[in-house]
């Protein structure tokens, strides 16, 4: 699927020049704030938006006018939107009144619902809801399945079962999959490649690994929740936050500067490393994250946060106010 130019003019909000490329099988998350325009885009995609100007194509035949049914996408929304008054076997069946598809109960095994087939939706959980809702999204086969926050009305352990069901479903059928969502811990854990948005503009597209680790905006870099973002000065083509050289790719260039909390290594004392950099400073705060402890370190009045094992922590006797030294290399420094 291709994006070209997309704008879409509804008044009160506006998307604006949108540019996608998105590859077949690919499970392609869009992911922003509310109201970056996610919805608004997967809706345009699906064609019950009319954008005023620019082309989808799909497999390179433009789709820009054609109505919903004649697009081979499916949407699956947060919500359900199942039909109330049909049984889960009527709600699954309705989209091939349309176009052909697979057998109903076969796709109700393989979504885990066959055993509900008689039954009305409003007597089932809201896991059970989405899964027939995903059913019916499925059965006709589409090229391009729509997912719209599919799991962001889900209590948390309802919400982890679709995830995994999603994932073995992509992983089994190669559908190419775009799936809006404004959880982090979402994006990460379903998508090959990241789309961020920000208010109807496009602001990045990368792996996972890109959108967290080398953000080229300070609107991802905080929105990813990054720990370490710092304005840059520079002194001799060197870097500087806050007074203290930092050593940077060669050739880096930006205002900001960005290191993951988890590619910083504290040392009780300075040690002898090809890491390029290794500053001196003091413990001023320990939290515990359950999962990790983070540690901040002033650095000449620059907070800088590292993540370490709660293991770590105990054999380095981390405490505030105790001197301990920061390493890290050139290479995990990201500049934008």
């Amino acid at each position: 699927m291709e994006i070209k130019g997309l704008f879409v003019d509804l008044g009160e909000f506006r998307l604006r020049d949108v540019n996608l490329r998105i590859k077949d099988g690919e499970y392609f998350v869009i992911l922003g704030p509310t109201g970056a325009g996610k919805s608004v885009l997967l809706e345009t995609i699906a064609g019950f938006i009319r954008p005023q100007r620019g082309k989808i194509l799909m497999d390179g035949m433009d789709v820009t006018r054609l109505p919903p049914h004649m697009r081979g996408v499916s949407v699956v929304y947060q919500d359900f939107q199942l039909f109330p008054h049909m049984s889960v076997e009527e709600n699954i069946r309705y989209p091939l009144k349309f176009r052909s598809g697979r057998d109903v109960r076969e796709v109700a095994e393989e979504v885990g619902v066959k055993h509900l087939l008689r039954r009305r939706p409003e007597t089932l959980s809201g896991g059970e809801r989405q899964r027939v809702a995903l059913a019916r999204a499925l059965v006709s086969e589409p090229k391009v399945l729509l997912l719209d926050e599919p799991t962001a009305s889900l209590d948390p352990n309802f919400r982890n079962g679709i995830r995994d069901l999603l994932k073995e479903l992509h992983s089994k059928h190669r559908f190419t999959a775009i799936h809006v969502t404004h959880s982090r811990e979402e994006a990460v854990r379903m998508a090959s490649r990241i789309c961020v948005m920000e208010e109807g503009k496009v602001i990045q597209v990368g792996s996972p690994e890109e959108i967290f680790s080398r953000p080229r905006s300070l609107f991802v870099a905080e929105f990813v929740e990054l720990k370490n973002v710092f304005p840059v000065e520079w002194k001799d083509a060197r870097a500087t936050v806050g007074g203290v050289p930092i050593a940077t790719p060669p050739g880096a260039k930006g205002r900001y500067l960005t290191i993951r909390p988890d590619e910083i290594i504290i040392s009780k004392e300075p040690v002898k490393t090809s890491a390029r950099n290794v500053l001196k400073g003091r413990v001023v705060g320990v939290a515990d994250h359950h999962r990790v402890v983070e540690v901040s370190v002033d650095v000449r009045g620059t907070l800088f946060r590292v993540h370490l094992t709660r293991q770590s922590v105990e054999e380095l006797g981390i405490r505030r106010g105790r001197v301990v030294y920061l390493i890290f290399k050139a290479t995990s420094v990201n500049i934008f």
